[in-house]
């Protein structure tokens, strides 16, 4: 029975330590508070508890003693308990309380300690905490206690004599005091000043100001403040990431959507994942597959094509020692696929240069005399453009289903989400089908990004007024094509 008190970190979820995320994927209770990065509850187990014990300044908190009381009665059970808390446990978030009352209860306790808001949110901005010649220390301190409590709160005057950095947490709702009294203390007023909300996150503002004027701007919690001349350098590198500002829903099936989510991250997306489809067996839960399969080991193909990374892993489960491949030829739709067959050691004979079936036919080696056979394995529904043409060439085509598409309906409760969103990302026709069927019109954004021209005429066809097509029928050429778009909007 182990308690693991982790820090989620500031905002941004790939700042969540390797250690955090190693407890929380086998957790099986998460205490968690108001996270900023939500989307880390989804590393626990599906089955793990989850408890939420959030506090808000405008909404319901939970007492620290109902928390405590939750960790040691949850500790003892036996259970593997993460508590998630933001930033880190001994920043300002009561992790030492909490780390007392678990040793003193007897139960077996580890602390993880988080990337603290303090540092990284400042470091997203483009402010050094501390920067050769100009700030050589940073103070931290709590700007959550009222200043103008006297000598029972916190002594900014002391603090504005140490010099260096002065980071303040949770501050907004007293700067003026908070700057008045360190002006009181000798910081010049001219001293730069910043307040960077919702640091380390996509929708990160920063504010730049003086100790004079920073209490006049439009300030909102939750934003870190920094003092000190650092505050007047100007290094931002995260607000000018060319997909900064700008969000897109992704739309793929749970499982597939994570590459696609990170590549649109990784250029500064706020990124929102609502699979509209999901992938099932075929109608015959995979029989046919399965002969096929073992149909092999007497009358091989000279080919098999696979037409997406799901078809290409679904053969490759049924085939098992990929040995039994051995002298037929394969042939991937794309570099996805191909990645799929990779990844069991599999390079494929043939890839395209165009990503679609016609690109296939335009590339692919006519039968040889006296005939030959090409197994197509691929969706239970698509299209037979490529079927088609195979067997007017003289190929004799099995086709064989690898899985179905089935729509995903989307909550109610999700549909305001999806309305403010710039774009939606789309990489198949039946996913552009899924979200028209899910998401009424007014609930729609106005952008459909999608992956090649049969996705593109989709989604026209469905009505979006603006429809982004990508030049490279991939993943990446997708996202290359919404930066595009982006950069001339």
């Amino acid at each position: 029975m182990t308690v693991f008190l982790v820090g989620a970190g500031p905002g941004d979820p790939g700042l969540l330590t390797v250690r955090g995320a190693e407890v929380l994927g086998r957790a099986d209770v998460v205490v968690y508070d108001r996270l900023s990065a939500p989307g880390l509850l989804d590393l626990a187990p599906a089955g793990a508890e989850r408890i939420s014990v959030g506090k808000g300044p405008q909404g319901p908190s939970t007492p620290q003693d109902e928390i405590n009381r939750v960790l040691v009665e949850r500790g003892r059970s036996g259970a593997t308990v993460v508590r998630l808390k933001g930033g880190d446990p001994f920043v300002f978030a009561r992790g030492g309380e909490e780390l007392a009352v678990l040793l003193d209860a007897g139960v077996d306790v580890e602390v993880v300690p988080g990337v603290t808001s303090a540092v990284a949110v400042p470091a997203y901005a483009g402010i050094p905490v501390t920067l050769r010649y100009a700030s050589t220390s940073f103070t931290v301190v709590t700007g959550h206690e009222d200043p103008t409590k006297g000598d029972e709160g916190v002594d900014w005057e002391a603090i504005a004599r140490v010099g260096g950095t002065v980071v303040v947490l949770m501050g907004v709702a007293h700067v003026a005091e908070i700057c008045a009294r360190l002006v009181a203390g000798g910081l010049d007023p001219r001293t730069p000043a910043a307040a960077v909300r919702w640091g380390t996150r996509p929708d990160q503002d920063t504010v730049r100001a003086t100790l004079a004027t920073l209490a006049d701007q439009e300030l909102r919690a939750p934003s870190v403040i920094v003092v000190g001349e650092v505050a007047g350098t100007d290094l931002a590198w995260f607000e000018r990431r060319p997909l900064f500002g700008r969000s897109v829903l992704v739309t793929r099936p749970a499982g597939r959507s994570s590459g696609l989510a990170r590549r649109l991250g990784d250029r500064g997306a706020r990124v929102v994942e609502l699979p509209t489809i999901a992938e099932a067996p075929p109608s015959d839960g995979g029989v046919a597959l399965a002969a096929a399969v073992a149909g092999w080991a007497t009358a091989r193909p000279d080919w098999v094509v696979v037409t997406s990374p799901t078809a290409a892993a679904r053969v490759l489960d049924a085939v098992g020692d990929v040995r039994r491949l051995a002298g037929i030829g394969l042939a991937a739709i794309g570099p996805g696929t191909a990645a799929e067959l990779g990844s069991r050691g599999l390079v494929p004979d043939l890839v395209p240069g165009r990503y679609v079936a016609e690109g296939l036919l335009e590339v692919f080696p006519d039968p040889p005399a006296g005939g030959g056979r090409v197994v197509v394995a691929r969706a239970e529904v698509a299209r037979e453009v490529l079927v088609d043409e195979l067997a007017a060439r003289g190929w004799r085509v099995d086709e064989v289903a690898t899985h179905r598409t089935v729509p995903v309906p989307v909550p109610e409760h999700r549909r305001a989400e999806v309305a403010d969103l710039d774009a939606v990302a789309f990489a198949s026709s039946s996913a552009v089908r899924a979200f028209l069927d899910a998401v009424p019109p007014g609930d729609r954004p106005a952008v459909a990004v999608t992956i090649g021209p049969l996705t593109a005429a989709t989604a026209r066809e469905g009505g979006f007024p603006t429809v982004v097509e990508a030049e490279v029928h991939s993943l990446d050429g997708l996202v290359d094509a919404f930066v595009a778009w982006a950069r001339t909007t």
